[in-house]
């Protein structure tokens, strides 16, 4: 991997990282383009999400550190939603550190992304379809993120370790499915970001450390992470704008016609 390249996978996972679009799907699709394959490039695509990690840390640090003077002092919104993340936390970690492997050998491919691709997109359109005909607009603030909400969302994230799947269609469509808004889930699919992809990130920065480093492959790594940091800064905060007047539905066409066309370039 050159430094080109590297910054092209940085753009990309900055891009899709917090958009229900799945960033490991369109990682996996675009190294394929760059002709970039191998154990390293699974582990490259996994580590880069420190960048997008740190966005949500810079975006939200007024109220991580409300919350966390709170957590302290007791204060029951605090520990309401650090108890919503925990819960909402372990179901993935688990399930994800069981089946590492296994996700790795056979989900990491064009054809399981694209297929995720497309039900995901399909799954979108019809939970959205459906909440208008209900005429749902669920609750707004974080401080409606219960424990029992914030479980829902950790299941729905277990989903997302499939590849092209999306972590944030997941975890987003599993709040709204819990009566939370768009934007209010949305809201919670960031901070959950923060113990679950940071997990992810060390664990596989830690495991695959000497393919990362070989040759040194040090400078692709934080280029990679410095240009999805600031890409993924500033669609953290154009997202939220949009979701609150709009809804995912533009994100399921998008992804139905992103996997047919991987489908389609498979078949050529």
């Amino acid at each position: 991997m050159n430094p080109l390249q590297a910054a092209i996978l940085g753009l990309v996972e900055g891009l899709t990282e917090y958009l229900p679009v799945s960033s490991t799907g369109h990682l996996i699709l675009a190294g394929k383009v760059l002709g970039l394959e191998g154990e390293g490039q699974k582990s490259f695509e996994i580590v880069i999400q420190l960048g997008a990690i740190l966005a949500v840390l810079i975006h939200y640090r007024k109220l991580l550190a409300e919350r966390s003077v709170g957590l302290v002092k007791g204060r029951p919104e605090a520990v309401r939603l650090a108890s919503a993340l925990a819960v909402g936390f372990l179901p993935a970690a688990i399930v994800g550190l069981a089946f590492r492997k296994t996700i790795k050998a056979h989900l990491f491919g064009v054809w399981p992304v694209a297929g995720a691709l497309i039900a995901g997109g399909v799954l979108m359109i019809v939970v959205e379809l459906w909440r208008k005909r209900q005429h749902l607009d669920g609750l707004h603030g974080l401080e409606n993120v219960t424990v029992g909400r914030g479980l829902a969302v950790g299941i729905g994230q277990v989903f997302s370790l499939w590849p092209g799947s999306s972590r944030s269609m997941c975890t987003i469509v599993a709040g709204q499915l819990s009566g939370l808004s768009t934007a209010t889930a949305a809201e919670f699919s960031f901070l959950l970001g923060l113990p679950t992809l940071g997990a992810a990130t060390v664990y596989e920065g830690y495991k695959a450390r000497h393919e990362l480093l070989h040759g040194g492959g040090g400078l692709e790594l934080a280029i990679g992470m410095v240009v999805s940091f600031l890409v993924a800064w500033a669609v953290i905060a154009g997202f939220l704008r949009y979701l609150k007047s709009r809804g995912l539905e533009p994100f399921g066409y998008y992804r139905i016609v992103i996997g047919a066309l991987a489908f389609w370039l498979l078949a050529r």
